[in-house]
């Protein structure tokens, strides 16, 4: 338990992972401390919601454990607020601790506010260590894709760069198992968007959101343009296509008015020579987008 977490950088600056523990209990603050330090991380403190979310601005923390039952707001609305933050956003692992046994409308409630583990007491060490290890290699695996122009920086998602090569290995692996795979492109259809700035920001995050809460792990989304977004669906028909689609418009009309979507779809031989540019493939579907029916 001496060595550092394997899930540290490796960028040769001795930067060490930085973990925020909020909880106003002393004992089991002092106790994740321990833990963690152990570990080679740095650790910061916070014993109320507000200071975690200031201490989380600043520190722009690897991992951040929230208590339950914070003095002045509860953890998951914290984590909720955090998750708003572009600073944090989706991409920082959020684990939320009871002191109590992990009732399941808790849990409902944590995963509900964007956090990535509910954790009851007694709290294992080694196996929360197990996953904070995995959960920030996601992250660091994540910054260094955002940092590479891959990931779009307001919404989490593939940038055409990011998407064309997430989109050349789904072939690959499609072709090797002799799976379909299906290039979305689609837009919300509002000519109102072109001078709202503000509203095109709102819907590019609920689309974000919509694919994070409820998306297939298989598909990539990427953020091909201001509001046009498109999606490498493997093992997806036109014709399942099409319901992703319809699913995609109830979702960014959802407190946003009557938002139709024009989509376009192409299917990419999977015997295409993997050397030709993905983002051609995205670009021919593009070019059939039409109004949902």
């Amino acid at each position: 338990m001496n060595s550092p977490p394997r899930s540290g950088p490796q960028n040769g600056d001795d930067h060490r992972p930085i973990v925020l523990i909020a909880n106003d209990q002393e004992w089991s603050a002092r106790s994740l401390e321990t833990i963690f330090s152990a570990e080679g991380y740095g650790v910061v403190k916070a014993f109320t919601g507000l200071q975690a979310i200031k201490q989380a601005e600043a520190a722009e923390p690897d991992l951040i454990i929230l208590d339950r039952q914070l003095p002045d707001l509860d953890g998951s609305e914290v984590c909720r607020r955090l998750r708003a933050d572009p600073r944090i956003g989706p991409t920082t692992p959020i684990i939320i601790t009871t002191a109590g046994q992990a009732g399941r409308a808790q849990r409902e409630a944590a995963f509900a506010a964007g956090a990535w583990d509910f954790v009851g007491q007694p709290i294992e060490g080694e196996i929360l260590l197990h996953k904070a290890r995995t959960f920030v290699q996601a992250k660091q695996a994540t910054d260094s894709s955002r940092a590479a122009g891959l990931l779009d920086p307001a919404t989490g998602l593939y940038t055409r760069q990011g998407l064309a090569r997430r989109a050349r290995e789904i072939l690959a692996e499609a072709r090797r198992i002799g799976q379909p795979m299906t290039c979305v492109v689609f837009s919300p259809a509002d000519p109102d968007l072109e001078s709202a700035a503000d509203r095109i920001d709102e819907l590019a995050r609920r689309v974000a959101a919509f694919f994070r809460e409820t998306g297939r792990v298989a598909d990539a989304v990427g953020r091909l343009g201001p509001l046009e977004f498109g999606v490498a669906a493997p093992g997806t028909s036109t014709e399942g296509a099409a319901r992703l689609v319809e699913r995609i418009e109830a979702a960014v009309s959802n407190g946003a008015g009557n938002v139709s979507v024009r989509a376009g779809f192409f299917a990419p031989d999977p015997g295409t020579d993997l050397s030709a540019e993905p983002g051609e493939w995205f670009d021919r579907a593009a070019a059939s987008l039409k109004v949902s029916p």
